[in-house]
């Protein structure tokens, strides 16, 4: 075990050193989810809880047991854990003086959601940067439910107040696991600047909450799938997810004035991996654009 432990620090030293972190990312990704879908080829599994997830993913996949990674506190909604295994990342960080808050964060925190949302999209998948390895004795983690349709209710008063106020009726939300970092509501109109969209807005307040540009682990909700533009600031921005109600094809086809380029489009020709999830609560945001 040890010897084989040893191997895999050694390419994982040789793989860090490239900094190919993207590329790293997308190949861990793939292998997870091959190892998910070849396991359960119909997606069926018990209730897709927080732990169901965290036990598929650390131990039926990865190996690891519940000595490695003690449970710190468990409801039906959340599993948080404190990691102690042994991590060929932590060691290979060591070995070249890489940051580990900014490696991991780069490496593993997206293709852990990927197989967390493979089990179900409403399941989050988050790590406590300010309690790290070797910075700290643990790394703590968490996966929660997050509940998609009550974030977009928020989005959906923050459209109303785009109404009211004369702007196009347009809202989002920027949450963290349950903690909402953002709401916000188009004000182009108003504030006449094309540019002040809902998303944009929001992820703008999100960066100010967080005193970080970069919102990895962080879902952009929004009534309307986003433009080019502030799919392109999600990009930008990191961001995990992006979750929407009605699609941009369907309101143009409605008569509002789009670029119809859909937010997987613009995702797909950029290097950075973001999760797009459609038709959340679809008929309330629908009716916003009749």
């Amino acid at each position: 075990m040890s010897r084989s432990f040893d191997k895999e620090v050694n390419r994982q030293v040789q793989r860090l050193r490239k900094k190919e972190y993207r590329k790293l990312e997308k190949g861990f990704i793939r292998k997870r989810l091959a190892w998910l879908d070849d396991r359960y080829p119909d997606h069926t599994w018990t209730v897709p809880s927080p732990r169901v997830a965290y036990e598929l993913l650390f131990f039926d996949y990865m190996g690891l047991t519940e000595r490695d990674l003690p449970v710190l506190s468990e409801s039906e909604s959340a599993i948080i854990w404190s990691s102690v295994n042994r991590c060929p990342t932590l060691e290979a960080c060591g070995v070249l003086g890489l940051d580990t808050r900014q490696v991991c964060r780069a490496v593993n925190e997206k293709a852990t959601q990927a197989f967390v949302s493979r089990i179900d999209p409403q399941l989050r998948f988050l790590r406590s940067y300010e309690e790290i390895r070797p910075h700290a004795i643990h790394c703590k983690e968490t996966i929660l439910r997050m509940d998609f349709e009550a974030m977009m209710h928020i989005a959906l008063e923050e459209a109303g107040l785009s109404l009211a106020e004369g702007n196009k009726g347009y809202g989002a939300v920027v949450a963290l696991g349950d903690r909402i970092l953002a709401k916000a509501h188009d004000t182009a109109v108003t504030e006449n600047d094309p540019s002040q969209h809902a998303e944009v807005n929001a992820i703008r307040r999100a960066v100010d909450t967080l005193g970080d540009s970069n919102l990895c682990g962080a879902v952009l909700f929004s009534t309307c799938e986003p433009c080019p533009m502030c799919s392109s600031l999600a990009v930008w921005a990191n961001l995990t997810s992006i979750v929407y109600g009605v699609s941009i094809d369907e309101t143009a086809r409605m008569g509002k004035s789009r670029i119809r380029v859909s937010s997987r489009e613009i995702i797909n020709r950029s290097s950075v991996m973001v999760e797009v999830i459609s038709d959340v609560l679809h008929d309330a945001c629908r009716a916003l654009y009749k």
